[in-house]
């Protein structure tokens, strides 16, 4: 960043300040000990702090204005450390936004926990598979936390942690990769039905599943054409006709859902997991 200087407008708290630079934009400015011994009009010079995190974002920054007061500074302080571990653990920038989502996110959760409200997560194992390097990252957050404070937060916090990584990872909101974990979940739950079966979740076909079904909902949505293997059908139709047909049931569900064409060869690969469960199961 050079040698670029803020100059403080207002003090919210140690590790919060209001600050304008040398374009006068005003900014919101995170870093643990900031605002300590500050006042309005004195100089900060970058260089000089780091982990320091800038929301430049005029939406961004009201939304987290009217959050702070409401957090104690020793959580905004952890949660700025936080938030460092995960830019530090991901490829990219990080989507602003992390600074409240998440920060609001944890908060409200281990309110919950302290007044002894169960958390649950019926989406734990489709998010632990589908993101594996967000859960890992979120598995170590959920370590700082309970390092550094009374409450205990459960695994399952851990999904929805790593919900919030990825969302700032890949600038989509929580509430559409949540949409995407709760369908890869009922599909899985019709597969299970339809083949009298019950996955293991920590079997090595249940991950090929799940990530078969997160990249092929992908190929959907961005209209990626998938070649169809025209000769492996025709086994496959021969064959295993049960596997075959109900991979046209899951690509028909998830036409609909998606409201967007699905290619015939989808199917088709489909039905080489179903098959492998299938036979698993007999």
């Amino acid at each position: 960043m050079g040698e670029e200087v803020l100059t403080v407008n207002k003090v919210l708290n140690n590790n919060v300040i209001i600050a304008q630079g040398k374009n006068e934009e005003e900014t919101v400015v995170i870093h643990k000990g900031i605002g300590f011994g500050k006042k309005r009009g004195d100089q900060i010079r970058l260089t000089d702090v780091e982990k320091v995190f800038i929301l430049k974002d005029q939406k961004e920054q009201e939304q987290y204005k009217k959050l702070v007061p409401f957090l104690e500074e020793s959580f905004i302080g952890l949660m700025n450390d936080i938030i460092h571990h995960i830019q530090t653990s991901v490829d990219g920038k990080l989507n602003e936004h992390i600074h409240i989502a998440l920060t609001d996110h944890i908060a409200f959760t281990m309110s919950r926990v302290q007044q002894g409200l169960a958390l649950k997560n019926p989406f734990l194992q489709e998010t632990k598979t589908l993101y594996p390097k967000e859960y890992t990252i979120a598995k170590e957050v959920v370590t700082m936390l309970n390092d550094h404070s009374s409450v205990k937060l459960p695994e399952e916090e851990i999904g929805f942690i790593a919900l919030h990584i990825h969302s700032a990872v890949t600038f989509k909101s929580v509430s559409e990769i949540n949409r995407h974990s709760q369908f890869i979940h009922e599909l899985i739950k019709m597969i299970e039905q339809s083949l009298e079966v019950e996955i293991d979740r920590e079997s090595l076909n249940y991950m090929r599943l799940v990530r078969h079904l997160r990249f092929t909902i992908e190929r959907v949505k961005s209209g990626e054409k998938v070649e169809e293997p025209i000769e492996l059908r025709k086994v496959l139709q021969k064959e295993y006709p049960l596997c075959y047909n109900l991979a046209w049931k899951v690509i028909k569900v998830m036409q609909q859902a998606l409201k967007k064409p699905v290619f015939d060869a989808e199917a088709v690969y489909l039905s080489i997991h179903l098959q492998r469960l299938s036979s698993k199961s007999e």
